[in-house]
């Protein structure tokens, strides 16, 4: 896919509500915290299987004991249930899920306020990884809008750097590091993350290009004195 023509993306998209599920009580992949639990359920909603598909959704948030008896699956069955829990009319409108350990999961909640909509990022560590966390707005946010909250809020591209910078910033590599990008209410949000990673491959590459290139240079240069010497 990143080979191909960029995709355009319509950066101006505004949904029309954030709450049209929730005031009539619909059940969206977004409410399942659990990165394994949501993947499970979308694929059972794919194959038809409704029964699981019911039986995952009527548990969006587990216990305490069922966290820890699904942490000895594998770490990864971790990501995404240690989120925050969501206040009352808040609802998640984003995440992003990364292929670290234990598959760390950020999302947006957006809560409905008498007057505006407030927004915050939120990690599974307490908001450790997080920087600028919160915003309100009068309408839901352009697509634009939420993805620059978010990575203001939760720097993706520090994320990458850390842990691609020694490794030659292999598209694919990066790309599959990002495990699911998605959100119920903007359905090109994933697209348009996966269009801003491309872009800062490439520049990452091409930097690590010009500076080992400045550094031959330099290497020449001192090869040079010193024949002279």
């Amino acid at each position: 896919m990143s080979q191909l023509r960029p995709l355009a993306i319509d950066l101006a998209y505004r949904p029309e509500s954030y709450f049209w599920a929730y005031d009539n009580n619909i059940k969206l992949a977004s409410d399942i915290k659990g990165a394994e639990r949501k993947a499970m359920y979308e694929r059972a909603l794919k194959s038809g299987d409704i029964h699981l598909a019911n039986a995952i959704i009527s548990e969006p948030e587990l216990t305490h004991e069922q966290r820890k008896a699904q942490s000895g699956i594998h770490p990864s069955w971790m990501g995404g249930e240690y989120l925050p829990n969501r206040e009352a009319q808040e609802i998640e409108i984003a995440r992003i899920t990364i292929a670290s350990t234990t598959q760390d999961v950020t999302c947006v909640y957006a809560k409905r306020g008498s007057e505006r909509i407030h927004y915050r990022v939120v990690d599974e560590y307490e908001g450790m990884t997080l920087e600028a966390r919160s915003r309100t707005s009068i309408r839901p946010l352009t697509l634009i809008e939420l993805f620059d909250f978010f990575i203001k809020g939760w720097d993706l591209f520090c994320c990458l750097e850390a842990n691609f910078s020694d490794h030659g910033y292999v598209k694919e590599e990066v790309q599959g590091f990002i495990v699911d990008a998605s959100s119920s209410f903007y359905a090109e949000f994933g697209d348009l993350v996966t269009q801003r990673v491309d872009t800062w491959v490439d520049q990452r590459r091409e930097e690590r290009g010009l500076n080992e290139l400045q550094a031959d240079d330099e290497d020449d240069e001192d090869q040079l004195g010193s024949d002279h010497d």
